[in-house]
């Protein structure tokens, strides 16, 4: 059977390292999916979920909140400075750091301020939407 050997890496450190027969992850122009021998390719990906499924076909799902992916012939590199990996993804967490930068917003006075505030809002925003999909489905099997 052909395999991807698959590298999700941090700015702290390598999330996921191992081989895969695929790999779903949100690129800047939609869903991309990953099979052994895709084109060469180098995207943007947005925040939401990297879907690794291993050779024996058990799923790893991470979190990651934008990066850039990289396949080459039989490797996938996703290079990202915010991974969580589904088991740690903690919605409650999330979902009281996002009310904290709506807030923030609120008071922001700069456009400097502002744009900081609004990317880090969209980052929450599609975490806490990550990991109530991922407790929706881990709840149902």
């Amino acid at each position: 059977m052909a395999t991807l050997q698959v590298d999700v890496v941090s700015a702290e450190e390598a999330i996921f390292t191992g081989e895969a027969k695929f790999v779903a992850l949100p690129g800047e122009a939609g869903e991309l999916g990953i099979l052994p021998g895709h084109t060469p390719l180098i995207s943007r990906i947005r925040p939401g979920i990297v879907k690794v499924t291993r050779t024996d076909g058990t799923e790893e799902s991470i979190f990651v909140a934008g990066g850039i992916l990289e396949v080459q012939p039989g490797m996938v590199t996703v290079l990202v400075d915010t991974a969580i990996r589904a088991g740690d993804l903690d919605e409650a967490r999330a979902e009281e750091a996002r009310k904290k930068a709506e807030e923030a917003l609120r008071n922001a006075k700069d456009r400097a301020d502002i744009a900081q505030v609004e990317a880090e809002l969209a980052m929450l925003t599609a975490e806490v939407h990550a990991a109530r999909l991922l407790k929706g489905k881990s709840s149902s099997h």
